[in-house]
């Protein structure tokens, strides 16, 4: 009997995904035995040719993490979404837009400017930026489009699962694999996670108060941070009341605040906004001054709330001069 063909690509990625990929350790020696890798470019040397020679369906699931932000990752993704029968959002930046659509609070312009213009350590003369198509000798060189917005995985595609995290945990690609070969999977469009909030799962969930009250917010480089009380307590941003478990607390047990990367709950249409109001809420003052002088003190408000999930809020980008292009 043949075994079940899996798919792994990359958009617009750090690299991370793959690296949990790796983190499987000796338990990717079962996966292999389990499935056939039929397309994993960062791994393999495979190419597009590859997945067109493909009959419709033939993937048995396909893993795509990375955020769409170019006219190839749309390409991609149509033609993976084709070939699947399971098509997976894998981690942050496929799942809720991650690190790259903070890019979303500017321009592809700008973005573009920065990088070939403006950065102190570039020459660039001329001013060139990257063209789509370049005339050589040789014949016609193309590059994909550069979007002006960045997108998650299901804002182009019909997306069946999610499984979050930056990266995702190991345990929760161990799990979805599992679930995947064993036929036990949820119902479609499902979070392969708990949907608990981290503070549920928190090892210093008993050091938390019934009632929260913070006079102040601190960053971790301004105050020595108790390795064994609550973050929030502490005075601290922490994401977990808004976030889903499933980490097994990875930042909480390196004495560091959880920072929302797996995401919202199910039924939080706007995590940033979610987070917002409940920061808000625990607030210890009356008048209206303090209250705008302690959220002052938070830097970046919309890095720190949307620092996964720009393109998948309400707002889902900025508006600036780019704005008149189709992506």
């Amino acid at each position: 009997m043949s075994k079940p063909k899996v798919g792994f690509y990359w958009c617009a990625s750090c690299g991370g995904c793959e690296e949990s990929v790796v983190d499987l350790a000796e338990d990717i020696l079962g996966v292999v035995d389990a499935v056939e890798f039929a397309f994993f470019p960062v791994a393999m040397d495979f190419k597009r040719a590859d997945v067109e020679s493909l009959a419709d369906g033939e993937l048995a699931v396909t893993f795509i993490n990375g955020a769409v932000r170019t006219s190839e990752h749309l390409e991609m993704a149509e033609l993976l979404r084709r070939k699947s029968q399971l098509l997976i959002a894998y981690g942050s930046c496929a799942h809720l837009g991650g690190i790259p659509g903070l890019a979303n609070f500017t321009d592809g312009v700008s973005v573009l400017d920065r990088v070939y213009r403006e950065m102190p350590t570039v020459t660039n003369e001329q001013g060139v930026l990257p063209s789509t198509e370049s005339k050589v000798p040789e014949g016609t060189l193309e590059l994909p489009h550069f979007w002006n917005t960045v997108k998650t995985l299901d804002q182009v595609v019909p997306v069946d699962y999610y499984i979050p995290g930056c990266p995702p945990p190991v345990k929760l690609m161990k799990e979805a694999l599992g679930a995947i070969l064993e036929n036990r999977l949820p119902a479609r469009g499902s979070v392969l996670a708990p949907n608990v909030a981290l503070c549920m799962d928190c090892p210093r969930q008993k050091t938390k108060p019934d009632t929260l009250q913070v006079k102040e917010f601190k960053r971790p480089h301004q105050a020595p941070l108790d390795p064994e009380r609550c973050f929030l307590d502490q005075g601290f941003l922490c994401l977990g009341p808004v976030t889903r478990c499933g980490c097994d607390s990875a930042c909480i047990n390196g004495n560091m605040p959880c920072s929302g990367c797996l995401g919202p709950l199910d039924g939080i249409r706007d995590y940033g906004a979610k987070a917002l109001s409940a920061f808000a809420s625990i607030l210890d003052f009356a008048e209206e001054q303090d209250i705008e002088n302690a959220l002052d003190a938070i830097a970046d408000p919309g890095g720190t709330f949307y620092r996964y999930s720009l393109p998948a809020s309400l707002m889902h980008r900025r508006l600036t001069r780019g704005d008149g292009e189709s992506q």
